[in-house]
């Protein structure tokens, strides 16, 4: 091994530790874009038909209300992580305000 070689593994660790504290963020990997385009057609309105309030980050998940032109209030959250793909997000499940949550899989 001559004095000029190092390995590039000091390097590759950093950044490996970075991405790994990033992917927990929903607050970075989350847009409020991605937010509006998310529950727009998780509730099958327009973007300008609703107003989004109250964002709270907490890890990979992003909880948020929405109400809608019509007086509608609903309950929403998303997933949010990034990775070496690039970022990622979920549909959003939105609950109407006073219902219990239900299973978006399976209706109930």
């Amino acid at each position: 091994m001559t004095a000029a070689f190092r390995p590039a593994y000091p390097l590759s660790l950093a950044a490996l530790v970075g991405l790994l504290a990033l992917s927990g963020c929903a607050s970075i990997a989350v847009s409020d874009q991605a937010i509006v385009d998310r529950t727009a057609f998780a509730l099958g309105l327009d973007k300008d038909a609703f107003t989004v309030s109250n964002r709270v980050d907490e890890g990979t998940t992003t909880r948020y209300a929405v109400k809608t032109r019509a007086g509608q209030e609903y309950h929403c959250f998303v997933g949010g992580s990034i990775s070496v793909m690039g970022r990622s997000v979920s549909e959003a499940v939105c609950t109407r305000k006073g219902q219990p949550a239900r299973n978006p899989l399976t209706g109930r």
